[in-house]
């Protein structure tokens, strides 16, 4: 039975995308392989003809098929949601104590690793260990805002060892961090601000990378944050080539997005981590066109 409130090209386009909004409205099963997956499913896509939508799970089972075990369409997705959003909590508790391991996460709470693993990234969009360094170091930043010494927030913010941080300074900081301890003096900053899936971007960069990423609802706002977290350099707004670069980036995260009922820190702190990685990918000074951006992830056809 096709779901009657959707179009099915409204479905098959959600499915393309990789909807986690969509998760509770839909499935769509796979005859060639005989498995229903959510519309978020990370599966290899299917062929349009081979794909058939129904409004429920039972639906799906009537007609023949079975869950998919990778997106485990017949477990509740509030269910993971919740999980995923009480893990979160505890890395950003505990991250700025040290390391935390998949395998101290997965005894926390009483899961497997894999499965940990597999289900954070997909309700989150980045792994635990990536969501935990973002966690770190935006405490990181948090000591030296407040004016501690370098030395003190490295071990403030948990890194074991100051060349354990300076692995991350380039792409998540993009400034030195005693510069960054005095309102980013001597620094020549440009940004730019674009709608995004939740809300509004902003994307500073410095001549040694990005050094701001930041999520809001109006974009004025954002600009004035940028100003007082950065006091004392001097910030312009960036050109067009920084516009596209930027615009190309959230085309390449947009079927990536977190589940839109985790809380609003975390799914900030999700977004602008994929941010950040996606950023990493496109040298500094060069642009990336949206076809390409397709190319890269494996989706030629998705440019538009």
């Amino acid at each position: 039975m096709s779901n009657e409130s959707l179009s099915t090209a409204a479905m098959w386009q959600a499915v393309i995308n990789n909807d986690t909004a969509y998760d509770n409205q839909f499935v769509y099963a796979v005859r060639t392989t005989g498995v229903y997956c959510r519309p978020s499913c990370k599966s290899r896509r299917p062929k349009r003809e081979n794909v058939e939508f129904f409004t429920g799970l039972a639906d799906a089972q009537q007609a023949g098929y079975r869950a998919c075990r990778k997106c485990q369409p017949n477990q509740p997705a509030d269910a993971k949601t919740e999980l995923i959003a009480q893990v979160c909590a505890y890395i950003q508790q505990h991250a700025p104590d040290g390391t935390i391991t998949l395998q101290q996460l997965a005894d926390e709470f009483h899961v497997s690793q894999y499965h940990l693993q597999r289900t954070f990234k997909a309700v989150v969009g980045v792994s635990p260990r990536e969501y935990a360094d973002s966690v770190r170091i935006e405490s990181f930043k948090g000591h030296l805002r407040e004016g501690d010494r370098v030395t003190d927030a490295i071990y403030g913010a948990g890194y074991g060892s100051s060349s354990r941080l300076y692995e991350q300074v380039n792409t998540h900081l993009g400034i030195a961090p005693a510069s960054y301890r005095k309102g980013g003096a001597g620094a020549a900053i440009r940004y730019t601000t674009t709608p995004c899936a939740l809300g509004y971007l902003l994307v500073a960069t410095t001549e040694r990378g990005v050094c701001a990423v930041r999520l809001g609802d109006i974009a004025q706002r954002l600009i004035d944050e940028l100003h007082a977290e950065f006091p004392k350099a001097a910030i312009s707004a960036a050109a067009d080539n920084l516009t596209e670069h930027v615009e190309a980036v959230l085309a390449y995260i947009s079927g990536e997005q977190p589940a839109l009922d985790l809380p609003l820190d975390v799914q900030a702190t999700a977004f602008q981590t994929q941010v950040w990685e996606a950023l990493r990918q496109i040298p500094y000074g060069e642009t990336r066109s949206y076809a390409q951006v397709a190319e890269a992830i494996g989706q030629p056809k998705a440019a538009r």
